[in-house]
């Protein structure tokens, strides 16, 4: 894996990442909060993944594919974010959609080479 090449979905997954980790917060903050429950806890799990996956293509390990993999399906999952009004559940809903196209890109230009 050439990690210059990677660059933008390493950038899409911090940036996904970030996202959630600020979207979570927030969300803690809501009240009341237990309709946010499952937003947080996706979001934690979104976060998570995104930091792994951007490692992994960092490094080159030989599991950044299945991690790119897993990572998308992640942050498909995430988009309980998109249900919410709240400013902070629609910037991190567009992190993770943006984060699903990058890694998938990432796959596919592997799986062209």
């Amino acid at each position: 894996m050439d990690t210059p090449r990677y660059a933008p979905c390493i950038e899409a997954c911090m940036r996904c990442a970030s996202a959630c980790h600020h979207c979570s917060t927030a969300c803690l903050n809501e009240d009341p909060i237990k309709p946010m429950a499952r937003c947080i806890a996706l979001d934690m799990d979104c976060a998570a993944i995104c930091e792994v996956a951007a490692a992994s293509m960092a490094r080159n390990s030989d599991n950044a594919q299945m991690l790119c993999r897993i990572c998308a399906e992640i942050c498909q999952a995430c988009d309980e974010c998109a249900k919410h009004g709240m400013n902070h559940c629609q910037v991190c809903a567009q992190a993770c959609r943006i984060c699903v196209d990058a890694c998938q890109q990432m796959q596919e230009a592997e799986h062209m080479t």
